[in-house]
């Protein structure tokens, strides 16, 4: 593949900024206004648990936060979210519940706009559900790309660590 198109494929992977992504038309932007709630967090405190309701859409402002996970009696860290990053949306563009824990790492601030809210915007602007599966779908390719990343990197480690004859 050439660096040129590899590139081109990067860039329709990173997050879009949140005003892009967030942009709909004053009815619905005034609604979404209005619900956001700040919460703030101190050091290890719990934002939302696996398993539970998803309530909204979580957007870290301040402080890093660690997403945890339980897969088979496994427990497993899935990394950190930063601020300016959005936290899960595929729980709320299906209405289901929360696929890890977040929690804090550092004390810090999430803006949580109440899935019933985001519901009646998705309503008055269809295009903002759009928006949100377009950045979940980028979100899938990261993951992807990134064990991608890490599974030729062990290769290469292990193809090092083979005897020479």
């Amino acid at each position: 593949m050439q660096s040129e198109e590899r590139s081109e494929q990067m860039e329709l992977v990173h997050p879009h900024p949140i005003a892009e992504l967030l942009d709909c038309p004053s009815p619905a932007r005034d609604l979404l206004d209005s619900s956001a709630q700040f919460m703030d967090f101190d050091i290890l405190e719990t934002v939302f648990r696996q398993g539970a309701s998803c309530r909204g859409l979580y957007i870290v402002i301040s402080g890093q936060f660690v997403r945890k996970a339980e897969r088979l009696e496994t427990r497993l860290v899935l990394g950190s979210v930063r601020p300016g990053q959005l936290v899960e949306l595929a729980p709320l563009l299906c209405d289901g519940n929360h696929t890890y824990t977040l929690g804090t790492q550092e004390a810090g601030s999430v803006l949580m706009l109440p899935k019933e809210a985001l519901y009646e915007a998705f309503r008055l602007y269809p295009a903002l559900r759009m928006h949100l599966l377009e950045e979940l779908a980028r979100e899938v390719s990261r993951g992807y790309i990134a064990s991608c990343r890490d599974w030729s990197l062990r290769m290469r480690q292990r193809a090092s660590a083979l005897p020479v004859d």
